[in-house]
């Protein structure tokens, strides 16, 4: 196949640049990037709407890929318990070479057709969950073979690539292809198709959480209070739903532990 995400840059001879003829380029490049994104929402409007149903009834979510698209996927669950405080079984990202690839290149890591497949299956992965390949180039084997694992055992399947008729796209349920053209460096899939896959993650996670009454209006009312820049938001949250002083919110807030409960208790 031929892989848009492999194409030559639109631009040559990028080391003659002036610095801000780099940024410059590489910021038009990149404004392209929502645009595309835009084309592919109905599909993840779909993903979304199946995920939250499968998610009410105990289901999980898995996010799976390699290299970056690996680790976009673990940043993108790793943040949903904190967000949201929500167990961190819910949404599980996995990466070809395991947490160790997070920091370090793992040769060869997601050239194994079944390891994506093993390692979900340490989840004791069944019918209820959900499972989003992603993967820039749609060929990487690790991924591909658990997609078609999981559409074997009747488990849902989505994907995020960056190429339109892949295998990836052909092995899953729910493909989004957000095609971004080539690269400002070649092949470089770190870049536009990078932000393209944050982008998509940021709307599946987010809009699932708020499907599952995770956010209220549009506050984080079940954030986990981790710091004291949190704990001050909290705080001023509840102070301003219940129409108290900063004192009396930050002292429901220490009691009960969260904004929701905190606001809960107060009312009553």
């Amino acid at each position: 196949m031929q892989k848009i995400t492999e194409s030559p840059s639109h631009y040559r001879h990028l080391e003659k640049m002036e610095t801000r003829e780099l940024l410059e380029s590489m910021n038009k490049e990149d404004q392209s990037v929502p645009l595309a994104v835009a084309k592919t929402i109905p599909v993840i409007t779909n993903l979304v709407e199946i995920i939250a149903a499968k998610m009410q009834e105990g289901g999980r979510l898995f996010y799976l890929g390699a290299g970056t698209s690996g680790r976009l996927g673990v940043l993108d669950a790793s943040e949903c318990p904190p967000t949201y405080g929500v167990p961190p079984n819910w949404v599980i990202g996995l990466i070809a070479g395991g947490d160790h690839a997070l920091r370090n290149s793992v040769e060869h890591a997601e050239d194994d057709p079944m390891q994506g497949w093993n390692d979900l299956m340490e989840y004791k992965i069944d019918e209820n969950d959900v499972v989003v390949g992603i993967a820039a180039s749609g060929t990487t084997p690790y991924v591909i073979g658990a997609l078609e694992e999981a559409r074997k055992r009747n488990i849902v399947t989505g994907c995020i690539t960056c190429n339109t008729g892949s295998p990836l796209a052909a092995a899953a349920d729910h493909p989004i292809e957000v095609v971004v053209g080539p690269e400002f460096v070649t092949g470089s899939t770190r870049m536009k198709s990078g932000t393209a896959q944050k982008l998509v993650l940021n709307m599946i996670s987010t809009a699932v959480m708020i499907r599952l009454g995770r956010v209220k209006d549009n506050r984080m009312v079940d954030m986990k209070l981790a710091n004291n820049k949190l704990v001050d938001r909290g705080t001023k949250m509840v102070m301003q739903e219940l129409d108290i002083s900063y004192e009396a919110a930050q002292q429901l807030l220490e009691k009960h532990g969260s904004v929701r409960k905190a606001v809960e208790a107060g009312r009553d």
